[in-house]
């Protein structure tokens, strides 16, 4: 049997004629005179409705509408094996679908612009919606208001001058909103010139010469300026402050962004303009010092150059504000190495003290140099010096040892002066030393130790001072061969150790002295004793007799008492000796 109809309903176009679609549903697999068929009948008048039936993806039937506005709508489907019905039920006015609008056009005023149509039917009272994007992809949709019902058109407001869009437009009836009808076709415009607005961004750069000053002149479009056109020139004038003679002036092509111009030592006031085909936009104006107040001034040089440390992604750079400040201007060049440099800036507000500065053109291992200016009353004032790196390198070569002083136990080395300018990858930060014997490891007092990658050990020994030049190496071992090293390093460390330098310590000859007078002397003195020991002994400790054993008491015994006395006449001295004393006289 036939499937149920899908999504059945009726519309017109054009209050002429009313068409109805509807989906038949699955496929009754019955073909011929036995296929499915499609009748539609109006209850009300209780008629066939006289259309044909066309189905393809979608099934459709059109008829012209007579004096009935209200239809009840009965669509039959049928074959041998079954009937199915749908029904709709409708007022035409409240099933208005219309054609797509065509041929825009648009009509400029001041500050908005007009959108025109064209439709089929006009005495279809429609809303329409228009679509406005850009060449970013940007949208805004447009209604159409009030008389606009009546007249096709749309205002299309806050678009901005001089600038491309692309919009189409679709219609639904106004009183009894159907549906939409499909989009027009998509149609280009472009608004109009008008001068430009806000303000150029400048700067400048100043060089002292033998009758004055070079003064560079840099503009930009930031924020807030907008062309509103083309830029056909920029304008530049520049006049004294306190005479304000005739005002000097030049036109530069829009393909300038830099001028140079030549003013004497007196205060002067400059002012740069865009020009379109339209007109001027609002004058930039600095101020320029006085002689004394120019970028390389006395006191310029004199401020302390500042080092500051890269993030990562830019350069972090911080000052301290000033009460009275209209802004704050950093200034650097993107290329430190070209001559002249392409400077750069960047605007800052009053209450900013600090700011990260990005650029694609930063590289690891290049110096960069800032420059903080306070503005106040177009007064610009040179406030502090910086300078760093985005990252710093290890240095590309290392410190020339110039001499070495060997002694028994320690080693001087002395380099020459290691330069610091901004050729260099980063800022020196002082040296390393390394020391070992060739034959073994190190391991010296006061070190650190550092292991190479094949696993032998070094000692280290790290000098802060970037401005030392010479180095002393102590507790080292007499008559022995040491390797040695010496590294400057950043803030991004040091190169690997590649060279060596071999030097042979001399031999101690007091500790051979020394040896001999304590070690060798001793030694022999003992062998010599021990050679001639009974003549030694018999000289050095001879053998004491004892007074018993003696023929001295190998006498007749005559005893007083408990001892015995000696008589003389029993005695042959070997010596005799005659006292004269006066008490031995009395004894």
């Amino acid at each position: 049997p036939p499937d149920t109809p899908h999504d059945f309903s009726c519309q017109t176009r054009n209050m002429r004629e009313i068409t109805c679609t509807w989906d038949q549903g699955r496929d009754t697999y019955l073909y011929g005179s036995h296929s499915s068929k499609h009748k539609l009948s109006e209850q009300f008048s209780k008629s066939s409705v006289p259309c044909t039936v066309n189905c393809s993806e979608r099934c459709s039937c059109s008829w012209d509408i007579g004096k009935q506005r209200i239809y009840n709508i009965t669509l039959a489907v049928e074959n041998p094996l079954g009937r199915r019905t749908a029904m709709d039920v409708f007022d035409v006015a409240h099933r208005i679908y219309p054609l797509p609008p065509f041929q825009l056009w648009e009509e400029y005023t001041d500050a908005e612009i007009e959108l025109h149509w064209e439709q089929n039917e006009k005495e279809i009272e429609l809303f329409c919606q228009a679509e406005v994007w850009q060449s970013d992809g940007k949208t805004k949709l447009y209604n159409s208001s009030g008389t606009q019902l009546y007249r096709n058109s749309i205002t299309l407001g806050g678009l901005q001058p001089y600038t491309s869009y692309t919009t189409r437009v679709r219609c639904g009836a106004a009183k009894h909103f159907w549906r939409w009808s499909e989009w027009s076709k998509a149609h280009p415009f472009r608004t109009k010139e008008i001068a430009p607005s806000g303000k150029l961004d400048i700067w400048r750069e100043i060089t002292p010469v033998l009758w004055g000053r070079n003064v560079t002149l840099f503009w930009k479009q930031e924020t807030g300026f907008q062309a509103n056109g083309e830029i056909i020139s920029y304008e530049v004038t520049w006049e004294k402050v306190v005479d304000r003679s005739k005002p000097k002036q030049i036109s530069l092509s829009s393909d300038c962004n830099s001028t140079r111009i030549s003013i004497d030592n007196h205060p002067h006031r400059i002012s740069i303009k865009a020009r379109n085909n339209v007109g001027y936009s609002h004058p930039s104006v600095m101020i320029i010092p006085g002689a004394t107040g120019n970028r390389r001034s006395l006191s310029s040089s004199e401020l302390k150059e500042e080092h500051v440390n890269g993030t990562g992604d830019g350069i972090l750079i911080s000052w301290k504000p000033r009460a009275k400040s209209d802004s704050y201007i950093i200034d650097w060049c993107n290329f430190p190495m070209l001559q002249p440099c392409d400077l750069q800036w960047k605007r800052f507000g009053p209450n900013t003290s600090s700011a990260l500065i990005k650029s694609a053109a930063f590289v690891p291992g290049v110096r960069y140099n800032f420059h903080i200016y306070v503005s106040a009353a177009n007064r610009a004032s040179l406030l502090e010096k910086k300078t760093g790196y985005l990252k710093e390198l290890p240095p590309r070569f290392d410190p020339d040892v110039k001499k070495v002083e060997l002694g028994y136990h320690e080693v001087t080395l002395y380099w020459d002066p290691y330069p610091t300018d901004e050729m260099h990858p980063g800022f020196l930060r002082g040296y390393h030393v390394y020391v070992s014997p060739v034959q073994e490891d190190c391991n010296l007092k006061g070190s650190k130790k550092h292991v190479l990658a094949g696993g032998s050990v070094l000692c280290k020994f790290t000098i802060e001072n970037p401005e030392e030049k010479s180095y002393t190496v102590k507790h080292l071992m007499s008559n022995t061969k040491y390797k040695l090293a010496v590294k400057a390093y950043t803030g991004g460390g040091e190169t690997p150790i590649i060279n060596f330098r071999y030097i042979d310590t001399p031999t101690d000859s007091r500790m051979l002295y020394l040896l001999v007078l304590f070690v060798v002397v001793p030694s022999l003195i003992m062998a010599v004793c021990l050679w001639k020991m009974k003549w030694v002994k018999d000289c050095c400790c001879p053998v004491i007799p004892s007074p018993n054993k003696s023929k001295v008491l190998s006498f007749q015994e005559f005893k007083t008492g408990s001892e015995k006395v000696l008589k003389l006449s029993d005695c042959i001295p070997d010596t005799l000796a005659l006292d004269n004393r006066a008490e031995i006289k009395k004894l």
